[in-house]
């Protein structure tokens, strides 16, 4: 593997949602991530082959409460960086993979646990999921319009931001400890709760300062101002607009049409009829009309594509953001290193296809599946 994680080993507890996200993301840095998958599977419920969190990893099968099964895992993390679990607060301990015994045998890893409400508190043992960690976080309330329920953001707040990239971050810290003179390894204890009450930091700070309130669809980034939120075109689509600044707000309402028609843009009074104004010229065109109007402009205005759509649009096709590999079109490792770039070297690891390559590089003894001998 290339890419600026190269040579660090890391084991993945096979689990679903933020933690095999927050292994992808190592593994598209260049880390050799194993991926521990028990017979009779646990994922998506989708074919393996097609669940693009398991990309540049590698899969054994080990049966953790089978008599050897927790020793097999052990040898691994003995030459492991870094162990990542997601089971809820005592599984692993039960199964004979918790923190204390894999830091014996291995005192410089790296143990990261993923779990929604984190090792403590009253919670703690309770099943959950990414909407209940935003709600209790203070997170969802904010996304939506005023009078009506609260925005799911499909899982990506909680479970992959709140979640994997904190997993991530903390991973990385601690290995960083760990590689130090007179470093040690540690636990790095990552909850979605937590994750997602710090990303609202920002807006923690400007409601202290009066400058939002605390309820949605209200505040200059939630939706509530009419130069900052969605529109809908005549054929059913919708553009984005984003013109906070001055002079980008002036190129937009010129670009617009309607500059001269429009009430003063700091009366806040008037914004639901300026709102209005803006909506009505945007249902007058489709989504590519205004696009192409606003085609090279700093009017901070942009189309509002579906996922399908994405990966054609010319600046992120010139980038490269989107490839496809093995069949699928799917996200390109972020972000860049222009010394160590990362790649999508391998499809998704399907379930023990790997024990006797692992076994191999590695040093250890696997059970191969027979299929694999």
């Amino acid at each position: 593997m290339n890419g600026p994680l190269a040579g660090v080993r890391v084991v993945e507890l096979a689990g679903i949602g933020p933690g095999p996200f927050a292994a992808m993301l190592l593994a598209d840095l260049g880390a050799d991530v194993v991926r521990i998958d028990r017979p009779g599977g646990a994922g998506l419920g989708i074919d393996p082959a097609h669940d693009l969190t398991n990309r540049n990893k590698r899969s054994v099968l080990i049966d953790l409460k089978s008599e050897d099964g927790p020793g097999r895992v052990l040898d691994l993390v003995e030459r492991a960086d870094v162990l990542i679990e997601g089971y809820r607060p005592g599984v692993a301990e039960r199964l004979g993979v918790g923190p204390d015994v894999c830091l014996a045998r291995n005192p410089r890893l790296v143990y990261g646990r993923m779990t929604g409400w984190g090792q403590d508190g009253p919670l703690a043992p309770r099943a959950g999921h990414d909407i209940g960690y935003i709600a209790l976080a203070g997170t969802l309330s904010m996304i939506g319009k005023d009078g009506e329920p609260p925005v799911v953001p499909a899982n990506l707040v909680g479970d992959y931001a709140g979640g994997s990239l904190y997993l991530v971050i903390g991973v990385l810290a601690a290995l960083q400890h760990a590689r130090s003179e007179g470093g040690r390894g540690q636990v790095v204890d990552a909850a979605i709760v937590d994750g997602a009450a710090h990303l609202a930091t920002m807006i923690h700070g400007m409601m202290a300062a009066g400058g939002w309130q605390d309820r949605r669809g209200a505040n200059l980034l939630d939706g509530g101002c009419p130069f900052y939120g969605t529109y809908e075109t005549a054929d059913g689509r919708y553009m984005a607009v984003g013109a906070l600044e001055q002079r980008f707000y002036d190129e937009f309402v010129d670009l617009l049409g309607i500059k001269d028609e429009l009430p003063a843009r700091k009366d806040f009074d008037r914004w639901g009829e300026l709102r209005e104004a803006v909506a009505a010229r945007f249902r007058t065109r489709t989504r590519a009309e205004w696009t192409a109007v606003f085609e090279g402009s700093d009017a901070c205005v942009a189309p509002v594509l579906t996922l399908r759509e994405a990966p054609a649009h010319p600046h992120l096709a010139a980038r490269a953001t989107f490839v496809d590999h093995a069949g699928i079109t799917q996200p390109a490792p972020a972000p860049r290193f222009s010394a160590t770039p990362g790649a999508v070297t391998r499809p998704p690891a399907l379930p023990g296809a790997d024990t006797a390559e692992v076994a191999r590089d590695w040093g250890v003894t696997l059970s191969v599946p027979l299929e694999d001998r």
